[in-house]
């Protein structure tokens, strides 16, 4: 067995929230908890909608959380010809295809109709590339650590964009792609994104790459139930003083991992070595709502 690598991808549109320190914790102890690596890929791929500025945020609130990465940090603004190469790979086999249908002819439709699967009905404009689905496996199938057997229809996820018409990469191909060359063969990450996977396992196979085991974690939701998100406004994660160690502590909390109330006044590093101590995936549970900040009773404001 490879030697297991994971990895947290935030995209760069803003600040870390706690969903996502949610994320990279989980993340980063189940590697740690078996010696294994763990690394960090900034998706910004959307350059739009990423800034520089937000990635030196990103940066340094995992350092005061004390989640280091191991190797270099992969950047998918720079992975264009990666991209490119599997997407011609793709349209060789027949998997991949031009498409000039906007959002709106396509609104009322919960899935893309296929209508440009035999060639795009307006060549004159520009183009984005979908991914074939009818053509496909019947049924994307894989075990999933927490929530079991998966198992979906792949005509009926529709056929996925993987490359924009203003020629920006799409999520679905990229993240593949990066997980292959990052040779990731564990990924934990927020339930919200486990119907993107019958997509992903579609083109590991059709592009012959390894498929990572996954493991797919409850949502962080706010009291109303709403899901912690940057598009829901969710409050940035600070990270100066004392608030990582709070903070941390409820992460742990919502993992199912049941620290001792008087560790969340431990210094982060301190609570880091108990959490990788008694790591256990099988604690998670189901959705964990977004914590009410609190102050911790400690003078120092060392949060490591």
């Amino acid at each position: 067995m490879p030697r297991y690598t994971g990895r947290f991808a935030p995209t760069p549109s803003g600040p870390l929230h706690f969903g996502s320190l949610v994320t990279a914790l989980a993340s980063w102890l189940d590697a740690r908890a078996v010696n294994g690596h763990w690394q960090l890929r900034i998706e910004d791929t959307d350059t739009p909608r990423s800034s520089r500025r937000a990635v030196d945020t990103i940066l340094r609130q995992l350092e005061a959380f004390g989640l280091y990465h191991d190797g270099a940090v992969c950047h998918q603004s720079e992975r264009h010809d990666a991209y490119q190469q599997a997407l011609d790979r793709l349209h060789e086999q027949g998997v991949a295809y031009p498409c000039s249908c906007t959002r709106r002819e396509l609104q009322g439709y919960r899935r893309y109709p296929g209508w440009c699967r035999t060639g795009p009905c307006h060549p004159e404009r520009e183009l984005a590339w979908r991914l074939r689905t009818d053509t496909g496996p019947s049924v994307i199938s894989w075990q999933d650590r927490r929530l079991g057997t998966q198992r979906w229809p792949l005509a009926e996820q529709g056929d996925v964009i993987l490359r924009r018409r203003d020629g920006i990469w799409a999520y679905q191909l990229a993240v593949v792609i990066d997980d292959a060359a990052q040779q990731i063969t564990d990924i934990v990450r927020g339930s919200d994104l486990l119907d993107n996977t019958p997509w992903q396992r579609y083109l590991q196979l059709a592009l012959g790459l390894p498929a990572p085991r996954y493991l797919h974690l409850p949502l962080i939701v706010t009291a109303s139930g709403q899901k912690l998100s940057k598009q829901n406004l969710a409050p940035a994660l600070p990270f100066e003083g004392a608030a990582p160690r709070r903070l941390l502590h409820q992460a742990l909390a919502a993992l199912g991992q049941r620290p001792a109330d008087e560790l969340a006044r431990a210094p982060v590093a301190r609570q880091l070595a108990w959490a990788v101590a008694h790591w256990s995936a099988e604690n998670i549970g189901s959705a964990a709502h977004y914590p009410t900040p609190g102050p911790i009773d400690d003078c120092s404001h060392d949060s490591r």
